[in-house]
């Protein structure tokens, strides 16, 4: 099955970040196509969502399949404008910011990164070195 780029990076947003602000739903999309350009992950919007277990929702065993129709028209809108931005720092979300997490959980990785940023419910981090 193809999906096109676009309707990766929404589902992203959608299942990761639908209940954030529109900024909390940017800094998503934005480090979702920072990895695209790092060179530790694929060079595919579609490559880095689907990536095993790199975004939990990808893994769950729930549909993937958007029910909250306003959530996901602005789900794509939102893509639409990261994809067609160019500086990939619109939101102020440096290049280097390939981490997130929902506040409340902890992952055992968050303690060899540095906080970056805070929207809404995520934290945004970056390599320390």
């Amino acid at each position: 099955m193809i999906i096109e780029t676009l309707t990766c990076l929404a589902m992203n947003i959608y299942f990761e970040a639908r209940s954030e602000s529109t900024l909390g739903q940017h800094a998503v999309a934005q480090v979702t196509m920072n990895r695209v350009v790092s060179d530790k992950y694929p060079n595919s919007v579609c490559d880095v969502v689907w990536q095993s277990g790199q975004f939990s929702w990808t893994n769950d065993g729930k549909s993937d399949v958007p029910k909250n129709k306003e959530a996901w028209e602005k789900a794509k809108h939102i893509a639409k404008i990261t994809l067609e931005d160019s500086t990939r720092e619109r939101f102020f979300m440096p290049p280097d910011v390939l981490y997130y997490h929902a506040n409340y959980v902890k992952p055992y990785w968050a303690k060899k990164f540095v906080v970056v940023k805070k929207y809404g419910n995520h934290i945004f981090y970056r390599s320390k070195t």
